[in-house]
């Protein structure tokens, strides 16, 4: 298989296409609405969770099976229905289209991956194994979960506000390079490690305040 280019996707208010309305389509959609995507969904039924989200307009529902003409002004698309043909047609649409497709299972008829995702607010560690073992994957994410507790959500918080005031005020290149170093030491790793934020807080205003001095 050819290999594979990560990227992360800036999708808000673009507009992506899903074929299919099953518990596969509906974790592809949250996965699209968590990064604040325009999502279009295209089947003639739906998930009782899909139902709701179109029921309360978070996204668009198109009630009847796939049409050629569907994907149009998409950003990206995933099929995800239980029909080759039908997965096969959107591929082959949005091939000629120029439109970046996955499908479901079917990686030989994808240009892209859809890679297991673990979130800590601004933190995305994103697994792939390119298609070739998706059960891999996921419990690879679980690994990288556990690892990855809720405290590094508020730590990338602290370091990006205290990053912004060394940048603003630190004039010094070196010092500057220093500093920011230390926001992402091995103390301060080793604090949000072990959740404890009044430490790691410590730390980087630590660093913040050597830079003003």
């Amino acid at each position: 298989m050819a290999k594979i280019y990560p990227v992360c996707l800036r999708l808000e208010d673009r507009l992506c296409v899903v074929v299919g309305g099953g518990a596969v389509a509906e974790r592809k959609v949250l996965g699209l609405l968590e990064a604040s995507a325009r999502v279009r969904v295209v089947s003639p039924v739906l998930t009782r969770r899909l139902a709701e989200l179109a029921a309360k307009g978070v996204i668009e529902h198109v009630g009847r099976p796939y049409r050629p003409g569907d994907v149009a002004g998409a950003f990206v698309v995933i099929s995800a229905t239980d029909e080759p043909e039908v997965n096969a047609l959107v591929a082959e649409e949005c091939a000629s289209r120029g439109i970046p497709v996955n499908v479901v299972d079917e990686p030989a008829l994808s240009s892209f991956f859809v890679p297991a995702v673990v979130r800590r607010g601004d933190l995305v560690i994103a697994v792939s194994t390119g298609g070739r073992s998706p059960l891999a994957a996921r419990r690879i994410k679980e690994e990288l979960a556990a690892a990855f507790g809720p405290a590094w959500a508020e730590y990338l918080v602290l370091a990006g506000e205290r990053r912004e005031e060394i940048l603003r005020e630190v004039e010094d290149p070196a010092v500057r390079e220093r500093l920011l170093d230390a926001l992402a030491g091995p103390e301060v790793f080793a604090a949000v490690r072990d959740g404890d934020l009044n430490r790691v807080k410590e730390l980087i205003g630590r660093a913040a305040g050597h830079g003003r001095a």
